[in-house]
């Protein structure tokens, strides 16, 4: 089993999806949290309180990856880029 699949089986794991409002209304992984990219500076204080594991994800794992980065260059460093949408499905079946 990989890492990701190992973090995503853990009901501890928070998983968020950085994609827009609009796209995480037409399809999303059930029970992920939906904090777009652009927010993710002016909601640090959020991502620090969390104290558990954190998988992001976007359509194509772009942006989760800018995510992560910025996550991590703030001290924040239990996340993880679960990459696309589809991989995130693919990884929970």
């Amino acid at each position: 089993m990989s890492p990701l699949k190992d973090l995503l089986k853990n009901p501890t794991t928070l998983v968020v999806d950085v994609r827009s409002p609009l796209e995480y209304a037409a399809q999303h992984i059930p029970g992920a949290q939906n904090i777009p990219l652009e927010e993710v500076t002016t909601r640090l204080a959020e991502f620090r309180s969390i104290h558990k594991q954190v998988v992001l994800y976007c359509r194509s794992g772009n942006r989760s990856g800018i995510a992560v980065n910025i996550l991590k260059q703030n001290g924040i460093t239990d996340v993880y880029n679960g990459g696309s949408l589809e991989n995130m499905q693919f990884l929970l079946n």
